[in-house]
């Protein structure tokens, strides 16, 4: 069985589970090939208040991709993706990196997890990256995975109700990448205990409902990103990698909230992203607008 490669270019960090320190452990897990490269080397996450270790240079990032180029690898990478982008420079390596690596391999898809913030904390990246992301990076992404708050963020559209959170994927949509999926979903309809994901491939979308912990575990929305993209490139289904990952991710939760766990409980929770024990009815979305032909 030939498995996907994916590259996967984020933070890592010895101490909890953020970034690749999330995103690289499920995916093989999950059976899939996984290539990190790092663009920072912390202790632990910034919400912390105090870390040690370097945000890495732009230049040696590249570098490192560039050593893969010469192993001849770029045609082995079928999932390109990345998360939160520390600088303009980073961003600049990593749309480079996806160019290249498409002229090796057309049938590569990149993934680009659009980190700016949430509904609680509004938006707490750098002011330089949202522009970044909009303007640079998400027209080159095949699959984003915004949440509610990002996805109003980079489209300049309300996402209050349900039909705008539409209207809003409609117009990613047309600012690049033809998969979206829109995590930490809350609409005014739904009981206060319940939380939704909705993806979307071309015309066709689907929601999943999960219930809802009410406490937050940084590298969660890594973790999602990541399972998605590789299921999505793995199987091609977008309704199949939805339920995959809803799955997974809402165990992992569960058991990290069970336990009490201040950082997420990858390691004792690992089996979710094998067999997870549970899976949540996935409905298809009947009343997308229609998109550009």
């Amino acid at each position: 069985m030939n498995m996907n490669t994916v590259l996967s270019i984020q933070s890592h960090v010895s101490f909890g589970h953020v970034g690749n320190s999330a995103a690289v452990f499920p995916l093989q897990r999950a059976g899939y090939e996984v290539w990190p490269v790092h663009t920072v080397n912390f202790s632990n996450h910034t919400g912390y208040g105090d870390w040690g270790g370097p945000l890495l240079p732009a230049e040696q990032v590249a570098d490192v991709i560039n050593g893969l180029e010469r192993r001849e690898a770029f045609d082995k990478i079928n999932v390109i993706l990345s998360g939160y982008q520390g600088s303009p420079e980073i961003a600049g390596v990593i749309t480079d990196a996806v160019k290249r690596i498409k002229q090796q391999n057309p049938d590569a898809l990149y993934a680009c997890d659009p980190v700016m913030g949430n509904a609680k904390s509004g938006c707490f990246v750098d002011d330089s990256i949202p522009p970044l992301l909009r303007d640079k990076v998400i027209p080159v992404a095949d699959i984003a995975t915004p949440n509610q708050f990002e996805l109003g963020y980079l489209t300049g559209k309300p996402v209050e109700t349900f039909a705008q959170v539409l209207e809003a994927v409609r117009a990613l949509q047309k600012m690049g990448p033809r998969v979206v999926l829109v995590t930490s979903l809350v609409r005014p309809e739904n009981p206060a205990d319940v939380i939704e994901m909705l993806a979307v491939d071309g015309d066709e979308a689907y929601l999943v409902q999960t219930p809802y912990l009410d406490f937050k575990r940084n590298g969660s929305g890594d973790v999602t990103a990541a399972l998605f993209s590789a299921h999505y490139a793995y199987h091609g289904e977008v309704s199949q990698a939805l339920e995959a990952t809803a799955a997974s991710v809402y165990e992992l939760l569960e058991t990290t909230y069970k336990r009490g766990s201040t950082e997420l409980d990858l390691i004792f929770a690992q089996e979710c992203f094998v067999q997870p024990k549970q899976y949540f009815d996935v409905t298809a979305v009947d009343n997308l607008p229609a998109g550009e032909k």
